[in-house]
This record gives structure tokens, sequence and C-alpha cells, in this order.
């Protein structure tokens, strides 16, 4: 079983300072939310950026300022951009995150149109198609996140097709969101027994899921994400002061379990990445 690579989804796109006064805005909360998740263990940032008032943005001048921040006091992280952004973003809107320098290793890409609470979050064959194309001609590997269980057939036979980056292939599997499939280990197993032989994935789990959900992925040799994105408690009624203690957490859930922790070095590896 490879080492455990853990997430850390520092801001998302809808998460607020009232919500949380710990959720970081400005580049320089940011550059301390993801520090304090990579001192904690996580290899991976998973990045969503905001203007200072919290207002979700894929500006690629924010992208790009925040990035460059991020590696100066983390040099080795993986940083997977958001190509998600904010429901209502047009896809033009939301590819700017690849257009940075250097470009991506990594960047998401969303496996389908599905409900998200009272909004629909908008991701129809033709946007996906363009994502794929995207991130095929860039040498961008995705991260497939999955809402759905249908959206895993459809991404398996995008792939098929040549229209997104095949094998090896990451998956995210977000369980729990309202509207989308249930967080359950049933769903979680049924997820996994139907991804291609050599591929890796992670477990989202929001919000009360999110600790219920990485122990079986943890155990059944997958990865976790966690973080303020999709989870704002350390445990039920005790607000997380940083992104750091939700990987903490993880951290030693993992080691109760024998499970080591991946470097991002290591991470790059398990994940056929080259820096």
């Amino acid at each position: 079983m490879d080492k455990l690579i853990i997430t850390a989804a520092i801001c998302g796109a809808e998460v607020t300072k009232e919500q949380n006064p710990a959720v970081p805005y400005t580049v320089e909360e940011i550059v301390r939310e993801a520090k304090s998740a990579v001192d904690a263990g996580a290899a991976i940032v998973h990045l969503h950026v905001r203007e200072d008032d919290g207002t979700p943005t894929q500006s690629r001048a924010r992208f790009q300022e925040c990035e460059e921040a991020i590696y100066k006091v983390c040099p080795d992280v993986i940083l997977i951009p958001s190509t998600g952004g904010a429901v209502g973003m047009s896809p033009e809107e939301r590819l700017q995150s690849t257009d940075t320098t250097p470009v991506p290793e990594m960047a998401t890409l969303d496996c389908g149109t599905c409900n998200f609470g009272d909004e629909i979050f908008d991701n129809t064959m033709p946007t996906m198609r363009a994502f794929g194309k995207r991130m095929l001609e860039r040498g961008i590997k995705p991260e497939y996140e999955c809402f759905e269980m249908g959206h895993l057939d459809t991404i398996l036979t995008m792939a098929r097709k040549g229209e997104v980056p095949g094998a090896p292939m990451q998956f995210n599997f977000v369980l729990g969101v309202p509207g989308c499939t249930a967080a359950t280990v049933p769903n979680l197993c049924w997820l996994v027994q139907n991804i291609p032989a050599g591929s890796t994935w992670t477990c989202t789990g929001i919000g009360r899921h999110a600790f219920t959900m990485a122990a079986p992925a943890i155990v059944m040799g997958g990865n976790v994400r966690v973080g303020f994105e999709d989870n704002l408690y350390l445990e039920r009624g005790v607000l997380a002061k940083s992104n750091g203690e939700l990987v903490d957490k993880v951290v030693r859930m993992a080691k109760e379990l024998g499970r080591p922790v991946a470097t991002s070095a290591e991470a790059r590896e398990i994940l056929n990445l080259k820096k």
C-alpha cells in the first residue's frame, strides 16, 4: 500500500469568515493557510483564490500571485488549482487557472453537471471536452472530481475516446454534497471498484462526513482531502483554527491506522508527476 497523500482544500469559493474567521481571503492569508497545512503533513494544496473582500475569482493574475507566494514558503508543494471556480462562472473564466507560469502540474476537472444544494453546478459535455483539450495540450494531469456515481462512467468514456487525459488517472470522490451522492462506505467502495487498474484516488467527505470518510479511505489504500472548502469544524461544535488543524487530525488518524503519510516528493512518484 502506498503512503497516504493528504490534500488540503484551504479556502474554496463559498465559505466565509462569518462562518469561520480563519477562512483565508487575501494573498497573505492564503499563504498562511497553505503553510499551516503543509507543515502539518499535506503534500498537496487544492487552490481556489479570492479577492481581498472574499469574492471568489478565477483571475489568472490572482492565481499567479497566490501560487508564487505559496511556492516561496512551500517550494516542494503540489498545487492543484481549481477549474471549478464558483457556480455561475463561464468555462472561459474558469480555465484561467490553467494559464499561470509555470504550467500547473495538475488541475481539477469536474466530471458532470450536478445539484449543489439549491444551485446547479454546470459542467456540460462540451465544457468537459474543452477542459480536457486544454489539459492534453499543456500536459496538465487532471484530478477528476466525481460528485455523482454517473460522473465516473462519463469521464471513463471520455478518456477512452481521447477527449481527456487517460491512464494513469487520479480521481477525487467528493461525497456528501447536498443533492449529490451520499457519503457512505458502500458508495465509496462502488466507485473505487470501478476505476481502471493503476489509478489513484482521493476521498473528500463534505461537512460532518469529513473524518468519517477519511478513515475508510485510509484503510482502503486511498488518499484523503480535508480543508475549509469542505468542512470548517475540527469536531462537532468546535471550529478549526487553521487548515493545519484539520490536516493534523488526519495525520493522527493515519498513524493510529498504521499508514505512513507521503511527502510532496513521494506524492509526485505515486501520482506519476514530474516537477
